[in-house]
């Protein structure tokens, strides 16, 4: 499944009613750790489909959207699961660990 590109115009629409997980990356193109986990987030995306459901917020695009759910630094992952947000994470960090702290909600 190809990621998502998330906006204000179709995150509600699009996130809260998944019937699978989705874990939301608010990012920047200018932003060095984001780009640096965007192949990782990519390889994961791939390597989960249809267990989970992978989106990108772009911060600078949509702005109202970090507002709402308090980002104060990117990259921040913020995974939800029945409409609900589960868990809220930020920083680079290895594959591994970025996969551990998605894969206890995939059950």
């Amino acid at each position: 499944m190809p990621e998502l590109t998330l906006t204000e115009a179709n995150f509600d629409q699009t996130v809260l009613p998944s019937a699978t997980p989705v874990l939301v990356d608010f990012w920047a193109p200018w932003c060095g750790p984001c780009r640096m986990m965007g192949p990782i987030v990519d390889e994961l995306a791939e390597a989960w489909n249809g267990r989970i459901a992978v989106g990108k917020v772009n911060v600078d695009d949509h702005g109202a959207l970090a507002q709402r759910y308090n980002i104060l630094s990117i990259p921040t992952y913020i995974l939800f699961k029945g409409g609900k947000q589960v868990d809220q994470f930020s920083g680079a960090m290895p594959k591994e660990a970025l996969k551990a702290r998605v894969e206890k909600f995939l059950n």
